[in-house]
């Protein structure tokens, strides 16, 4: 009795419909370029609201530190301070396409503050009649007690 089941209900199922034929005017995303190799000349990033720093942010960082994976902390008054500067690509409508942060020898680092820049300035860079996507720079400080 199952197998006569299974072979009716098999015996119901169509053929899946055939895919649309391609067409001519297929859209393909082109990856985000690189910014350029000199950063100086990057205009600065200028947000439309100011971010809050909360100093939990500087945990992760402090944690990287502790563990010997990361050593690019520089000694402040009572603790420690770690800096590191990031390329924005923003478009003319101040959306961010890509974030990339300066090489530090902290790799976990690195990406962490990459991913923090994207977050705090997507749709709330100030863009003064931008025509095209550009780069601008920006930094992040992480400082934490000793």
């Amino acid at each position: 009795m199952f197998l006569a089941l299974t072979a009716q209900a098999l015996a119901i199922v169509e053929e899946p419909a055939a895919a649309p034929p391609p067409t001519d005017t297929a859209v393909t995303a082109t990856p985000a370029p690189m910014p350029p190799q000199d950063w100086t000349m990057l205009p600065t990033l200028r947000l439309a609201k100011p971010v809050v720093d909360s100093p939990a942010l500087a945990q992760f960082v402090r944690g990287e530190v502790a563990s010997g994976r990361c050593s690019a902390q520089r000694p402040i008054g009572t603790g420690y301070s770690l800096k590191i500067e990031i390329a924005v690509l923003v478009t003319p409508q101040g959306l961010v396409r890509r974030t990339v942060p300066r090489a530090i020898g902290c790799p976990s680092v690195e990406q962490y503050s990459a991913g923090l820049a994207f977050s705090r300035v997507m749709g709330n860079v100030l863009t003064d009649g931008l025509k095209s996507d550009s780069w601008y720079r920006t930094s992040m400080a992480f400082a934490w007690p000793g």
